[in-house]
C-alpha cells in the first residue's frame, strides 16, 4: 500500500484527473443500476450526475464539510489551478477547474485509501441529494 501511495503522489495531476474521471462514473454507475428499468434511463441519469458542473458542486460540497485534510486540500488547489485542456462555450473555466481538481481528487483517494474515497463521496452525495430536495420544495 505505501508503494501504491508514493506512486500516486509522484503521478502527474492530469493523471489523476483522468483517473478520477473514470472512477466516478463508475461509482455513480454501480449507485445507479439497481434503480433504473432501462439502459437508457442509467445513461441518461449518469450522464446527468458525471459532467463538470456536477463535479465542481460535489468538490464544493466536500468543501463544505470541511472533508479535506491537509494533503488533500493542497492536491486540490495545485489541480484546480492547472490550465484547462481546451475551451467549452457551455461551461466556465472555473467550473471545468473545480471539476478536473475533484477529479483529481477522486483519483489520488482511489489509489491511496478507496474507504476514505467512498466516505467522501457518499457525504458529497448526500449533500448534493439535500441541495436538490431543498430545491424542489
Amino acid at each position: 500500500m505505501e508503494e501504491r501511495r508514493r506512486k500516486a503522489v509522484e503521478l502527474p495531476l492530469r493523471s489523476l484527473a483522468h483517473l478520477g474521471d473514470a472512477v466516478h462514473e463508475l461509482y455513480q454507475r454501480e449507485r445507479l443500476a439497481l434503480e433504473h428499468q432501462t439502459m437508457k434511463g442509467l445513461h441518461n441519469s449518469v450522464v446527468a450526475l458525471v459532467n463538470s458542473r456536477q463535479q465542481a458542486r460535489l468538490l464544493q460540497n466536500i468543501k463544505d464539510q470541511d472533508l479535506l485534510t491537509e494533503q488533500e486540500a493542497d492536491l486540490v488547489r495545485r489541480a484546480r489551478n492547472l490550465k484547462t485542456a481546451g475551451f467549452r462555450k457551455n461551461v466556465e473555466q472555473s467550473t471545468l477547474r473545480q471539476a478536473t481538481a475533484f477529479e483529481a481528487l477522486v483519483g489520488f483517494l482511489y489509489l491511496t485509501d478507496e474507504a476514505r474515497l467512498m466516505d467522501v463521496l457518499q457525504k458529497a452525495e448526500i449533500a448534493r441529494i439535500s441541495e436538490d430536495l431543498e430545491e424542489e420544495i
